[in-house]
């Protein structure tokens, strides 16, 4: 049971990440990434359909995507659509594709950045803490109804907090590598 408790506490804590690495993908870094586009919703015969479902997005260079829909009839709702995603991009239709140039970050746009990235990491820390803090209090659970010594107690918790260490040394390690792209000229 103990041992359930506490994988199931990692499992939550991996998932975190997981929530993490989505975010931080969708934080611009001066380079064009096509994964700032997933959450764009665009009508398609009266259906909101995925970007990524109804065109081909590619990266023709580093500072542009180019979204080619596979229906050219719902070029203008893509621009429409992106325009409304608030993600500070500029479409360009052309009428055959539509282009989205990235602008060069500045100094000063980088390092706002890396406060943002530095808040979410932070975030997804204390996140993991909180799973911590509810795998050990269900382990005192345990404890109180007599289902574990309090020597057994001790020693899951040192697992809890072995596994906790470990998923905020992954955090640090994936918002480092995320600065590390950001402060990249």
């Amino acid at each position: 049971m103990p041992e359930k408790i506490i994988s199931m506490g990692e499992e939550k804590m991996s998932k975190t990440i997981e929530a993490l690495k989505k975010e931080l993908a969708l934080l611009r870094t001066g380079r064009a990434n096509p994964s700032v586009l997933n959450n764009i919703m665009v009508p398609y015969y009266g259906v909101p359909s995925p970007l990524n479902q109804i065109a081909s997005i590619s990266v023709p260079e580093a500072q542009q995507i180019v979204i080619k829909p596979f229906d050219k009839s719902i070029l203008k709702d893509i621009e429409k659509a992106i325009q409304l995603a608030d993600l500070n991009l500029v479409p360009q239709n052309d009428g055959v594709v539509v282009r989205i140039n990235f602008p060069v970050l500045t100094e000063q746009r980088r390092k706002d950045l890396v406060k943002e990235l530095k808040g979410l990491a932070e975030n997804s820390k204390i996140a993991i803490r909180n799973i911590r803090r509810e795998v050990n209090d269900q382990l005192k659970k345990l404890e109180k109804d007599s289902v574990i010594s309090e020597d057994d107690l001790k020693r899951y918790n040192e697992k809890s907090q072995k596994a906790t260490d470990k998923f905020i040394e992954n955090v640090d390690a994936v918002a480092k590598d995320k600065e590390k792209q950001i402060m990249e000229i």
